[in-house]
């Protein structure tokens, strides 16, 4: 967990998921999805709802932002990997807030067609760590799922 606090700024706090085809088998090697900003790529993910827990909203925004329906997604039990970082929305001027995520590792059988809502693009990317995409979040989270999966293999 990476964590960079701003003393008294308030939470917000998010949830995403990390979406693979299922590893092992004869297939090809597995793939992870990820989206498409103008600068950079990131997950799908988005902000916790009231009474809604994080799994709740990490699915809720996946389907949302990829059209790729939850009863495809298998989300793995044992895996969950959080972030904390000072963020600035511009609709709030110069307020900080903390941005707290949270991520789940997602399985779906094969590479699905994404239906992006909130995104430019999509890509299904092959899994073949170490991976070098964006230093401050996916690169961490990628590291963090690969040694979960070396460890839960063995």
């Amino acid at each position: 967990m990476t964590s960079h606090t701003t003393s008294d700024a308030p939470t917000i706090s998010a949830a995403g998921i990390l979406l693979m085809t299922r590893p092992g088998g004869d297939h090809a090697p597995p793939s992870f999805l990820l989206m498409r900003h103008a600068d950079r790529w990131d997950l799908p993910k988005g902000h916790a709802e009231p009474d809604e827990s994080l799994q709740e909203t990490a699915v809720r925004e996946t389907e949302e932002e990829t059209g790729i329906a939850a009863a495809q997604i298998e989300l793995d039990p044992d895996f969950r990997f959080s972030l904390s970082y000072p963020v600035r929305y511009r609709d709030q001027g110069d307020r900080i807030f903390q941005k707290s995520v949270h991520y789940f590792l997602g399985y779906v059988d094969d590479i699905c067609e994404v239906n992006c809502t909130e995104h430019l693009g999509s890509k299904w990317f092959c899994w073949n760590p170490p991976h070098a995409i964006q230093t401050q979040t996916i690169d961490p989270l990628l590291a963090a799922v690969h040694r979960h999966l070396t460890s839960s293999s063995g």
